[in-house]
């Protein structure tokens, strides 16, 4: 089973992110043009928040705040879980199970490389029992 990291690199794609300041609208935009669920939220270079559908759901609409002059900083999600690296796919599965998560940036030597969302996961997940199931076959036959 990959590890986190070994996952991203695999997967060679962007990680997308607004500052606290940004507008609740400016991440909606983007998470719309980039088709995610949840944006990370970083000032100068740090991993301060993450901001979700969740979030837009729950701390703007259900309150009546505008998007337009909603700061991001105002209702991302400010104690965000992590994950290291090194860890394999299945700990992040645990981890998003336990935490009720869908987004889970990881982290290198402190240092944000990506993030993995829960479809990530289960497909990651499925590849690997296929692959337990074809090697299983495979010894079977002999």
């Amino acid at each position: 089973m990959l590890t986190t990291g070994q996952f991203l690199v695999h997967q060679a794609r962007s990680t997308w992110h607004v500052s606290p300041d940004q507008t609740v609208k400016q991440a909606l935009v983007l998470m719309a043009e980039k088709n995610i669920g949840a944006v990370l939220v970083l000032s100068q270079g740090a991993l301060v928040g993450i901001f979700s559908e969740r979030d837009y759901a729950r701390k703007v609409t259900l309150f009546g705040k505008s998007s337009d002059t909603t700061q991001v900083r105002d209702v991302m999600t400010a104690d965000v879980i992590t994950i290291d690296a090194s860890q394999k796919m299945d700990k992040c599965m645990q981890i998003m199970t336990d935490r009720h998560i869908r987004h889970l940036p990881v982290l290198k030597d402190g240092q944000l490389i990506g993030v993995i969302s829960i479809g990530d996961v289960v497909r990651e997940m499925m590849a690997h029992q296929k692959y337990l199931i074809d090697q299983l076959e495979s010894y079977i036959r002999g």
